[in-house]
């Protein structure tokens, strides 16, 4: 029968395992929309459009990096989880810009294609949220994947939203607004997962340092010297001053010490 310890190592094991799967294929998923929805926001001239690419080259780098610490430490996961903050503040910057630009030179893109793309990429991702459903509460690095995929779906969605409206208005202004939107949004995201990716930093360095005390205070309290009695020394094991052998008489033949 295997120990509490054996069946939860090969529980975790089991589920980095499905997780790992999982991840690739949002990787694979994430790359190629990424390529085909960026090419789409330069040929019509979206913003919206521009940033929900952006997006899904952000999410390939997160799937990227959470596939690298899935089987490490606590502090290296929590240090991949800041990496993806920072890159979504980045993102955000980026998006936030281009916003500004065309609000003062753009013009309205075109709306149909805009929504078709749009279409395509909220298929796609609710096809990651639902892969990702299950894993959302295991960790820190699993639950912000999780947070990416939501951002992406509501900013599909908005997308697509925004496309109908410059259809409707024929103004630049409601792609424009959206972009902005999308840049808050990836803000205020990375603030978040920022924040928490901090706080477990802290958590896995107390951590830590209480276990290096433990050892230390466990080194500290061991034995100087080995018991005195043959019976649990190893047979082997040469003698020390602090013991003390006593010789049997000359008649019995011999010593009795545990090793001749």
């Amino acid at each position: 029968m295997k120990s509490c310890c054996e069946s939860k190592s090969g529980e975790l094991a089991e589920l980095r395992a499905s997780q790992g799967k999982v991840l690739k294929i949002l990787l694979a998923l994430n790359a190629s929309m990424f390529f085909i929805e960026f090419t789409a926001a330069w040929w019509l001239g979206s913003t919206a459009l521009l940033g929900d690419s952006l997006d899904m080259f952000g999410d390939a780098s997160v799937y990227a990096l959470t596939l690298y610490v899935l089987h490490r430490s606590v502090r290296e996961r929590a240090l991949s989880a800041l990496v993806k903050g920072i890159v979504m503040l980045a993102l955000g910057v980026i998006v936030l810009g281009e916003a500004g630009y065309q609000a003062l030179h753009g013009v309205a893109p075109a709306a149909h294609g805009m929504g078709a793309f749009a279409l395509l990429a909220l298929a796609v991702n609710l096809v990651c949220f639902g892969l990702l459903w299950r894993f959302k509460s295991d960790d820190l690095n699993m639950r912000s994947t999780w947070l990416c995929s939501r951002n992406d779906i509501i900013a599909n969605a908005s997308v697509f939203g925004a496309a109908i409206l410059v259809g409707w208005t024929g103004s630049r202004w409601p792609d424009v607004l959206l972009g902005a939107a999308i840049a808050a949004l990836f803000l205020q995201s990375a603030w978040q997962v920022i924040r928490d990716a901090r706080v477990e930093l802290r958590n896995a360095k107390q951590a830590e340092s209480a276990q290096a005390a433990h050892e230390q205070d466990a080194s500290s309290q061991a034995p100087d010297a080995p018991p005195s009695s043959c019976a649990t020394r190893s047979c082997c094991a040469p003698p020390t001053a602090a013991v003390v052998v006593e010789q049997t008489p000359a008649s019995s033949g011999g010593s009795s010490k545990c090793c001749r």
